[in-house]
């Protein structure tokens, strides 16, 4: 009899840390997914970003360009 209780306790044991094993696993693949989301939002940011700061620089070299044609007229 003794044995029959600890074979059920450490079913139940076993039963507890599967579940927990479980409620892990799925908080780490909705973290996971969070994560891949979030670095595809920063991908697309850095791309606006990069762009942006292009756009910026070829303004600046014409101005520059610009300015040394008036200086030298």
């Amino acid at each position: 009899m003794e044995t029959l209780e600890r074979t059920s306790k450490n079913i139940e044991r076993l039963e507890t840390n599967l579940q927990l094993l479980v409620n892990l696993t799925d908080r780490l693949q909705q973290e996971n997914q969070s994560l891949h989301d979030r670095q595809e939002s920063l991908v697309t940011e850095r791309a606006g970003l990069v762009a942006k700061n292009d756009e910026a620089r070829s303004r600046v070299e014409a101005m520059i360009a610009r300015l040394k044609a008036l200086q030298q007229s």
